[in-house]
């Protein structure tokens, strides 16, 4: 399994940006994709999944209302729409992916077997 990840830059504080992640070599259907983002000296923060199966999506407090998360099945790409961002969104964000993952634990980046490498989002004026 591949995961590769892009669309990261430098924006304005109040800009948009769209991750996207293009998955390969899934041998089962219907993974449960998400993003995450680690800022300089923090861990790891969960932002956003979507599950295949049924389309719920799950997004973080701290982006809610301004990130949207986004597939498109018949290019196996799943996408972060990020707009009115802010200085606190830098970060190196990454997409990760697994077969199955019950809701309570989502929102945990140890339930992911899959990842890409990660693509830098600068906010900044």
């Amino acid at each position: 399994v591949q995961l590769q990840a892009s669309g990261g830059g430098l924006v304005h504080p109040g800009g948009s940006l769209r991750l996207s992640c293009a998955a390969s070599g899934w041998r089962f259907n219907r993974p449960i994709m998400a993003w995450f983002r680690r800022a300089p000296g923090n861990e790891r923060e969960f932002v956003a999944a979507l599950t295949s199966s049924d389309g719920t999506t799950y997004i973080a407090d701290s982006v809610k209302g301004r990130f949207t998360i986004s597939r498109d099945n018949n290019k196996n790409t799943v996408y972060l729409q990020m707009n009115s961002l802010k200085p606190e969104d830098t970060a190196v964000y990454y997409c990760a992916g697994d077969r199955a993952i019950s809701p309570l634990h989502i929102r945990n980046s140890r339930q992911y077997a899959y990842w890409g490498q990660g693509t830098q989002v600068t906010v900044s004026s």
